[in-house]
């Protein structure tokens, strides 16, 4: 009886290591991009395209292998949160191209996969069956709209973290538009002087502030969707919406943070700075409801403690 010589296991680890040396090769093409300019930025875009066609391929092969889709345990999940922070990526530099995109956003799909591929034990990283609960058509609907909020959130929060980098002597005075269109610049006048209305270019944080709004809004909007038919499914699979499960409860500070971030931006008038401050919180708080539930090992969305496994 031949013995094959290549299992699907080994083609989803090559797909995976595949993509994170086109991840790592491109981060000094990101990170040279704010010094050369133009083609450093183009090199690494595409190094990040090559990445995330890779990831497609991994999860679209996980899929075919296991029969479900592929956010059963926390190395796929892992996997998916690094196709939409690449993808991300890649939208924003399709639409409003920024030499602090890759640089701020490429180390996060990176690392994202790296802590799936090397530190995860082979216990989470081995396809399973669902249990019944999972076997719904609510996990494709649910998980992938909250995985697609939290890439969407920590890239806009990486980019946040960008406008307390760049231009650290400039203040900034940008506000995005709450369609996510565009900015604009309060006009100043001196006392006897008419007003008179001129274009300028905005610096780099200013332009980053815009992005890291729009983003954040997008991700904001997926997560709230995600959190309803969350609820929804609940309510089916247990006959209760909410059960204040360690990851639901995490979810709702979650959303909290981002929702007072858009407040304070749209009807407090922040902007710059202390909008990033609050996005960089949001970073941090996204990170605990995705991780931490799975370091607790406790509750209904926990992957398992894989400190433990």
């Amino acid at each position: 009886m031949p013995i094959a010589l290549f299992t699907p296991t080994d083609l989803i680890a090559a797909l995976g290591l595949a993509a994170l040396l086109l991840l790592l090769t491109a981060l000094p093409a990101a990170f040279w991009g704010l010094m050369a300019g133009d083609r450093s930025q183009r090199l690494s875009t595409a190094l990040v395209a090559g990445a995330n066609l890779f990831l497609a391929a991994l999860l679209l092969r996980r899929w075919m292998d296991t029969g479900h889709f592929p956010v059963s345990n926390l190395y796929e999940s892992l996997c998916f949160l690094s196709w939409c922070a690449s993808f991300t990526q890649l939208v924003l530099m399709r639409t409003s191209p920024h030499a602090w995109v890759p640089a701020l956003t490429t180390p996060l799909a990176m690392g994202t996969l790296a802590f799936a591929s090397f530190a995860l034990p082979p216990s989470l990283q081995a396809a399973n069956s669902l249990v019944p609960a999972l076997r719904s058509s609510w996990l494709v609907m649910h998980v992938s709209v909250i995985m697609a909020s939290y890439g969407a959130l920590l890239v806009g929060s990486a980019l946040a973290v960008g406008v307390l980098l760049a231009n650290r002597d400039q203040t900034v005075a940008i506000r995005g538009s709450s369609i996510g269109s565009g900015g604009f610049r309060a006009p100043t006048m001196a006392m006897g002087e008419n007003l008179t209305l001129c274009s300028e270019t905005f610096s780099q944080a200013e332009r980053l502030d815009n992005l890291s709004y729009r983003t954040i809004t997008v991700g904001f909007l997926l997560l709230s969707i995600g959190i309803i038919s969350g609820a929804v499914w609940a309510n089916e699979a247990w006959g209760s919406w909410w059960s204040w499960d360690p990851k639901e409860t995490w979810a709702l500070i979650c959303w909290l943070v981002y929702a007072a971030y858009l407040h304070t931006r749209l009807n407090r008038g922040w902007h710059g700075r202390r909008s990033a401050l609050l996005a960089a919180c949001g970073f941090v708080v996204v990170v605990i409801c995705y991780i931490g539930v799975n370091l607790l090992g406790v509750g209904l969305h926990s992957y398992g403690w894989f400190l433990g496994s």
